[in-house]
């Protein structure tokens, strides 16, 4: 079984919603992304890369994301996207990502505190389109860098 052209434009389409709302810090948005009874794994970074951390439901979900209004910049840039089919109304993918978490850790400072990750995710189709069932996060490696210059948030 193989996704059609719709399928897989609207499935990218929540890949990529997902980190446009993580970057605008759209909370509600990002958690409407997962159905219902989804599950977010995440990893322990800096301790530990692997998927950890176990998040059930929009409002767990929404409350560990939060953490992202901690970080004055972020850049979620796709690298990559594989996406198959699972059955009539479901989908798998894995999505190559780089996470850029722009913070000041000295005054004057700043740095990007890069993550370049792997997302393993599963989709169902729902009465309001492709939503999240699941969706892991695997930290490859984490890079610090330089960076001249930020635009206020």
């Amino acid at each position: 079984m193989t996704l059609g052209t719709g399928d897989r434009v609207a499935l990218l389409d929540l890949v990529a919603r997902y980190a446009l709302y993580a970057d605008r810090r759209d909370l509600p948005a990002l958690a409407g992304l997962f159905t219902a009874d989804a599950v977010l794994v995440l990893p322990d970074a800096p301790r530990e890369l692997h998927p950890a951390r176990t998040f059930t439901g929009r409002d767990e979900i929404a409350g560990a994301l939060s953490s992202l209004n901690g970080i004055p910049l972020t850049f979620h840039e796709l690298a990559g996207q594989v996406l198959d089919a699972a059955g009539p109304d479901a989908a798998t993918g894995h999505i190559a990502c780089v996470a850029h978490h722009l913070t000041e850790r000295e005054p004057g400072k700043p740095s990007d505190l890069a993550w370049h990750l792997r997302y393993t995710d599963t989709y169902r189709r729902s009465a309001g389109g492709w939503r999240f069932a699941s969706r892991a996060l695997q930290i490859d490696f984490i890079e610090t860098r330089p960076v001249r210059r930020w635009r206020d948030a």
